[in-house]
């Protein structure tokens, strides 16, 4: 990314150095500064993981012959679920009169387990279905392993629903290496077959 600068102001920034001029490929970093063109440089100490954070609005300052681009600290997603509301501030309805609704964090990353407990389990349901349909007994692992899975299951979303802070939320998530380099995260893993 490049800064045209003027009057020590950043006036543009572009990825293309030709959107300044069409000789500026060509030009070294000493022709670019003669000819106000920067180089931006990234300071990323308020970007945070989006998943969890609204970053802050990019800005782009000038200052010793250097172009920085930095941003405003950002902000935690809403946790819980939120009523929405139109631009008088009241209820804002779905055409059944049904109140909208826009799912905080938890309620996504509970859903994101479930979806991903529910991909795990498919593999095994035809275990299920071939019982309900024949009586054939389900393999002992095969049912150990879906009643883990179901636990699991609900072992996270608990942890999910007792997380006090978006931080709190992002943690447990977060992976981090321990004994014998093993990465693991406090939420844990679902079992495997």
């Amino acid at each position: 990314m490049y800064a045209k600068v003027e009057n020590n102001q950043v006036v543009k920034v572009n990825s293309r150095l030709a959107s300044f001029s069409k000789a500026a490929p060509a030009w070294d970093a000493a022709q670019r500064a003669a000819n106000g063109i920067y180089e931006v440089e990234y300071n990323t100490a308020n970007l945070k993981n989006t998943r969890f954070y609204i970053n802050g609005a990019e800005s782009f300052t000038f200052a010793n012959d250097k172009v920085i681009a930095s941003y405003a600290p950002a902000i935690g997603k809403s946790l819980v679920d939120i009523n929405a509301v139109d631009e008088d501030n009241q209820p804002l309805l779905d055409d059944e009169g049904n109140q909208v609704v826009t799912p905080g964090l938890k309620t996504i990353e509970k859903k994101q387990i479930k979806a991903q407990a529910a991909g795990l389990l498919q593999s095994t349901d035809w275990y299920v279905v071939r019982k309900a349909e024949t009586g054939a007994e389900i393999p002992a692992e095969v049912a150990t392993y879906r009643t883990a899975v179901r636990a699991k299951s609900n072992e996270m979303e608990v942890a999910i629903d007792g997380a006090a802070s978006v931080e709190a939320l992002e943690a447990l998530f977060t992976y981090t290496k321990g004994a014998n380099d093993v990465s693991s995260r406090p939420l844990g893993e679902f079992p495997k077959l």
